[in-house]
């Protein structure tokens, strides 16, 4: 039997949200099935709706589903707010204590019921209980996780908290509920991981020694990361006063000769870009990692987008090379961002890694093993490299335009830069034939560069039409590849991850398999579409764009499709 249910918990900020959805989560995994989680909550610092959306199957699952079968309104405005996405055979299980008169409404006392096991702070295992016995998940399964998430706590917490899921579990036991299902004992699936976890371990996977950063929203998490990281690793998380401060600290650090990163949003990023210009012109290897929420200026702090792909590319004065990529999922973010470091040192030019609120926050079922190399491979010479130390110049000009880098301090060499323009030895130069030499120099990275990037990776690539699109909107795309070849349209897509610089004979093999193409993307402009005309001359028949700050949908895509097809 197949199963697809989707769940939403909602409640004001504080009421422990998260809680209840990752405790399902938890459960779901130890059952064996997978799960995709959203978490949805505003800005405000205190107070504010919010939810946590989980979507359980089956099979693999990759985005969310726009309609919800379960939705467990801890207030009145959660329910008031959602009950239009609600599925017609759906059920809301509302906090009263008066029956309710609606069919479709089951009232359980939320609030006693936490109360008796032992305070109101159990009102999120309350919730947990009673949405796994509506579902039809035994209840030993429930407290299994719960042993694993309170077992540290002492035996009065863990107590208290199998008491109240009990309570939860026998209020609504007897109910039926249409969309519950068999729970078969089964092996868990992977493991469970968001997006900002899996960048922090690429970046421990790539040997990131130093990780500054300020706080920002959605970026916040990967630093929280690696900062529970840095007891058991060689690295140093520090919190600077602000954006411009961390960039320059990670360029002091690669400058010195480790690997190092800092994280951001699109506001703190305009901040960094006249550090993202000092790393250009001293070819200083630095990894940014832009995690995309909704602009200009502060926008909306806590939702999603893919609205910065031009502003990085093009990020600060004048041209100069540098890396741009887009994971689409966790197992992609954690290989992306590990590679990023060794391709930014390898061309000792910075790299930019654009996530966003919905990868960043979302939980994802991952069965794939995330495998640090066995050999990180470092860009760097020494005296005995170099036939004459004391002739050394950072900037020599070669055929790649990459120069042999000595450590400063580290030898005879003498390592001199500045962020004015130089000749060979790093010296300040205003003669015209070392400016163009520098420049040239640059320049001559990039079809190196291009030779490293990756082409889109194609579903039923062969198909006369194509969805194109990048980054996390991946999941989303190809079930809904699934959805319109279920209709009998033959459609595929492509996904991309390496942007910048764009492989542009790739790009051009790929998108030349079909008749036409159509841009997927979570922006106002169809960014994606517009970098593929430049590039390639090849031009889009459409977008399928969302740009409101909630994640999209397959059957959002799907509607967008069959707009231009009618």
């Amino acid at each position: 039997m197949s199963i697809d249910i989707t769940v939403r918990i909602g409640g004001e900020a504080g009421q422990g949200i998260q809680t209840v959805g990752h405790l399902l989560a938890f459960v779901c995994q130890e059952a064996g099935l997978y799960i995709m989680a959203i978490n949805d909550f505003e800005s405000r610092i205190r107070g504010g709706h919010s939810f946590f959306q989980i979507r359980i199957c089956n099979k693999p699952v990759h985005a969310p589903h726009h309609k919800v079968h379960l939705l467990v309104a801890l207030n009145q405005e959660t329910y008031d707010l959602h009950k239009k996405e609600l599925d017609s055979d759906g059920l809301a299980v509302m906090d009263k204590k008066e029956e309710s008169v609606e069919e479709n409404i089951l009232t359980v006392p939320f609030g006693d019921l936490a109360k008796e096991a032992g305070g109101k702070i159990f009102l999120n295992t309350v919730a947990a209980g009673v949405c796994l016995a509506l579902l039809g998940a035994p209840l030993e399964l429930c407290k299994s996780v719960l042993a694993k998430q309170f077992g540290e706590k002492g035996p009065d917490v863990l107590e208290k908290n199998y008491r109240a899921a009990e309570l939860g579990y026998q209020a609504v036991k007897d109910v039926s509920f249409k969309w519950a299902f068999e729970w078969k004992p089964d092996t868990s699936k992977g493991s469970l991981i968001d997006g900002s976890k899996a960048v922090a371990l690429g970046a421990l996977a790539g040997d990131c020694r130093l990780a500054a950063f300020y706080p920002m929203s959605p970026a916040t998490g990967i630093m929280a990361h690696l900062t529970s990281f840095s007891d058991r690793f060689p690295l140093v998380v520090e919190q600077a006063e602000d954006e411009i401060a961390a960039v320059n600290m990670i360029i002091g650090a690669a400058f010195a000769g480790v690997r190092a990163m800092t994280s951001t949003s699109g506001g703190g990023f305009c901040l960094m870009t006249e550090g993202l210009g000092l790393a250009g012109i001293t070819e200083t290897h630095i990894v940014i990692v832009d995690a995309q929420r909704p602009g200009p200026a502060t926008g909306l702090p806590t939702r999603t987008a893919q609205g910065d792909l031009h502003f990085v590319i093009r990020a600060s004065q004048d041209d100069f090379p540098r890396f741009v990529f887009a994971p689409g999922t966790p197992d992609e973010a954690f290989e992306i961002t590990s590679r990023a470091f060794h391709l930014s040192e390898k061309y000792q030019v910075p790299s930019i890694i654009l996530i966003d609120q919905y990868l960043a926050d979302s939980l994802f079922t991952t069965e794939k093993r995330l495998t640090a190399p066995e050999y990180v491979e470092r860009f760097i010479v020494q005296d005995d490299d170099i036939e004459d130390p004391t002739e050394y110049k950072r900037f020599a000009i070669t055929a790649n335009g990459v120069s042999p880098r000595a450590l400063p301090c580290a030898g005879k060499a003498r390592v001199v830069i500045s962020s004015d323009e130089h000749s060979e030895d790093g010296h300040i130069s205003e003669a015209i034939e070392d400016r163009i030499s520098m420049v040239d120099k640059r320049n001559a990275k990039v079809p190196y560069m291009i030779k490293e990037m990756n082409p889109p990776k194609e579903y039923h690539g062969e198909s006369g039409i194509l969805l194109v699109g990048w980054g996390s909107t991946k999941g989303a795309i190809k079930e809904a590849v699934d959805l319109l070849r279920g209709e009998g349209i033959d459609v595929g897509c492509l996904n991309f991850m390496d942007l910048w610089p764009l492989p542009s004979d790739k790009v051009k093999t790929a998108l030349n398999k079909g008749k036409r193409f159509f841009v997927v993307e979570q922006n106002s402009t169809a960014q994606f579409g517009q970098l593929i005309r430049e590039q390639t001359g090849l031009v889009h028949s459409g977008a399928i764009l969302k740009y409101d700050g909630r994640p999209i949908c397959p059957n959002e895509i799907v509607e967008g499709f069959k707009q231009f097809e009618r």
